[in-house]
């Protein structure tokens, strides 16, 4: 069971921006390595990109979509910003046995929240969300069989902890271009 989480983890540090750093900063700490201390180290990254990221982006143009090409039907910035929000408590509540402590409406988020204040703080509270679920993981549950959040399917907490810490990354990217499209340079690109 180790060596299945041993290379598990192995396989998300070469796939997810940040985590190689973050495994290095890791290891040259005095604590013992843990499953869930792992993957909430790489939820922290993936916070310190997509929050300032969600703040950086105008009130005005919080519901900026672009029109130009293939986009019709894209997601927009505050849309991208709830669905990262919202799966992040799904995942969480699913690695934790336990139903969302918000209510989510849908993968896309509560439809009535529309403002950039309400959205911002939604996502700040599903990543809190989420480091207490990665926290809570350790070998001996990481690859018990649970149920899985999205239908009747058995998964692991270890399958969800890899999709919600991996997931974000692909809605980070549209978000980084709807900043641009709009003239901001994102604030991880600033000063580089």
């Amino acid at each position: 069971m180790k060596k299945e989480v041993v290379t598990a983890i192995l396989l998300l540090a070469l796939g997810a921006p940040g985590t190689v750093a973050i495994a290095n900063a890791q290891a040259k700490s005095d604590q013992k390595p843990t499953v869930g201390g792992t993957f909430d180290r790489s939820a922290k990254g993936m916070e310190q990109e997509i929050v300032p990221a969600a703040e950086a982006m105008p009130e005005d143009k919080f519901n900026y979509a672009p029109t130009q090409g293939e986009f019709k039907g894209v997601r927009t910035f505050a849309q991208q910003v709830k669905h990262i929000a919202a799966t992040n408590y799904m995942f969480a509540a699913g690695i934790l046995g336990e139903k969302p402590p918000v209510e989510l409406g849908s993968e896309n988020g509560p439809d009535s929240m529309t403002s950039k204040a309400d959205i911002v703080k939604f996502l700040k509270d599903s990543f809190t969300y989420l480091h207490k679920a990665l926290d809570s993981m350790n070998e001996s549950t990481a690859l018990a069989e649970i149920p899985s959040p999205f239908g009747s399917n058995k998964t692991t907490r270890l399958r969800l902890a890899i999709i919600a810490v991996s997931h974000p990354w692909d809605h980070y990217g549209q978000m980084v271009e709807y900043l641009r499209a709009n003239g901001i340079v994102p604030p991880a690109s600033r000063g580089q």
